[in-house]
């Protein structure tokens, strides 16, 4: 990045944050804070308002817009693209906004550059699996979630779960307070502080029935950020299989998550998972058939064996 490059970039980002330090700048554009020190003093010496608060940063003066930037075709596909993803993954409203955006930019694209966006788009293609998520249910829930999150209200709602309680049920009410939506491997999912366990749970938003916003508010834990929360890995229990070579790369796909180590033999490849409890990974196992044999722990194998008994009956 040349010197204008960078100078222009700095303006971008004054634009698009309130307050920024040089010493962000520096880390951003890899570059020494003196060096940034100088690109501001003639960023002011162009013209551009920037104003500097000692111990805060640099930001521009309220109301100061740079012209109409240009897109490379590179930059327009990933636009377009991101837009695409909203406008497929997202609800109905979000996605109304990203097929208003998409047209947009298309708009003020020069042909050229439009042209070669069309032949990049050409060459890729982004799949989306029918998942439960893709749902009018799902994708109403996800309006009303975002919305209870920006103003701060609890939500009520039936959660069906993997494997039943200690009751015996599988379906249980839920009233959280909702902090944040993540899209987990083709599912949205919600980060919440539930009232039934008192910490923060996890809830796939294909699972839930009966949602309703209520008119009780809740306060956002001043050090929750979604950007940097961590959940805890809760997999203590351990499985162990033995599987065909064949089976390997279909395994190394579908669980990888799970993985904890793998180890190649003569004859076969021995996979050690990590799991919450072992019933987690069962459908996938029994998907693998007489490719793989389950060696640990004794508790799966017979629900595996229980499971193929019961099959066997109907042929």
């Amino acid at each position: 990045m040349n010197k204008t490059e960078r100078q222009l970039a700095i303006t971008l980002e004054l634009q698009r944050r309130k307050v920024i330090r040089a010493e962000d700048l520096a880390s951003l554009f890899e570059t020494s804070v003196r060096t940034i020190y100088r690109d501001i003093q003639a960023l002011s010496e162009a013209g551009v308002p920037i104003m500097g608060a000692p111990g805060h940063g640099y930001s521009l003066m309220e109301g100061y817009f740079l012209p109409p930037v240009s897109f490379t075709a590179e930059e327009a596909v990933s636009l377009l693209m991101g837009a695409r993803f909203i406008e497929q993954r997202m609800d109905r409203a979000y996605g109304m906004q990203a097929q208003s955006a998409q047209r947009k930019i298309e708009a003020i694209l020069p042909e050229s550059v439009r042209k070669a966006s069309s032949r990049v788009q050409e060459t890729m293609r982004m799949l989306h699996p029918m998942e439960p998520d893709t749902t009018d249910r799902v994708k109403m829930y996800l309006n009303d979630i975002r919305n209870a999150i920006l103003k701060q209200l609890k939500i009520r709602f039936n959660y069906l779960k993997k494997i039943p309680g200690a009751d015996g049920k599988r379906s249980n009410q839920r009233v959280v307070s909702p902090y944040g939506l993540a899209f987990v491997r083709e599912n949205w999912v919600l980060i919440a502080r539930c009232e039934l366990r008192q910490d923060i749970r996890h809830f796939r938003l294909s699972r839930m029935t009966e949602l309703s916003v209520l008119e009780e508010e809740f306060l956002l834990p001043p050090d929750f950020d979604l950007n940097r929360y961590q959940p805890p890995d809760d997999r203590s229990e351990h499985v162990l299989i033995r599987a065909q070579f064949e089976a390997a790369d279909k395994i190394r796909e579908t669980l990888h998550f799970y993985i904890d180590h793998m180890e190649e033999k003569s004859n076969s490849v021995i996979f050690g998972f990590r799991v919450r409890y072992p019933e987690e990974i069962l459908h996938h196992l029994l998907g693998l058939g007489g490719e793989i044999e389950v060696m640990e722990p004794e508790s799966l194998r017979t629900r595996i064996r229980e499971i193929a008994t019961n099959m066997l009956k109907h042929y």
